[in-house]
């Protein structure tokens, strides 16, 4: 198996392998590579029980990451998203459904979502960002404005703003 050069680590506090089936459950061409578990050595220190997932190494869409139980020291923030380009409505629906079950409410716009484990997600057509781009400063501008009152992206309304 060859080791991808850098990847993420995405760090949980006790629900690393939950998050992890419910993001391969979600994306395709997704998989489980292995699974650790905590030993008696380090107890003192990660307080977890020996036999407790320590981590698990997973798949999605062919990139690799790897998810920590690490404990309650940190959480996601929006600061850090992955971003899932989809080529139309349906494959946004189909993502934007899925990941936002059980999420953050609030943090709902533009295209972004925050799923039930804090994980914050961009929902997004690549058109988007060739409408944002246009060298006519009006028509990316009319994208913009639609885009800002979006919870999740609907490319007709975008092209409708796009074409005035």
């Amino acid at each position: 198996m060859r080791i991808q050069k850098i990847s993420t680590c995405l760090w949980f506090d006790n629900e690393a392998e939950e998050a992890v089936n419910f993001y391969i459950s979600i994306f395709r061409n997704s998989r489980i590579l292995r699974i650790t578990r905590y030993g008696k050595e380090g107890y003192d220190i990660h307080q977890k029980p020996e036999g407790t997932v320590m981590t698990v190494e997973f798949e999605l869409e062919g990139q690799r990451y790897l998810a920590l139980n690490g404990g309650p020291a940190f959480h996601f923030s929006e600061a850090i998203s992955f971003v899932i380009n989809c080529d139309n409505q349906e494959e946004i629906d189909f993502y934007w459904d899925r990941l936002s079950v059980g999420g953050d409410e609030k943090a709902k716009q533009c295209g972004w979502l925050k799923d039930q484990y804090g994980l914050s997600w961009q929902v997004v057509p690549p058109v988007l960002s060739t409408m944002l781009q246009d060298s006519d400063a009006e028509r990316s501008a009319r994208v913009m404005r639609a885009m800002l009152h979006m919870k999740k992206i609907d490319i007709h309304e975008l092209e409708e703003a796009y074409a005035g």
